[in-house]
């Protein structure tokens, strides 16, 4: 079983915080140079946070 993660203040007011700002910047220009609307970012970003999902294969096939 994973064990829980927090990040910390410190990464929370950094890294993060800064990351954060990158993401929605960055997602804002999209919009703005290919002029999509909020629901083609949203299934970028879902997309990228498949990537990051936990998957689990059924072995009775």
């Amino acid at each position: 079983m994973n064990k829980p993660y927090a990040f910390s203040i410190e990464q929370m007011n950094g890294i993060v915080e800064d990351t954060y700002a990158k993401i929605i910047n960055e997602c804002e220009n999209l919009k703005k140079n290919t002029n999509c609307p909020n629901e083609q970012v949203l299934a970028l970003l879902s997309v990228i946070a498949s990537n990051y999902a936990i998957t689990t294969e059924n072995s009775k096939n």
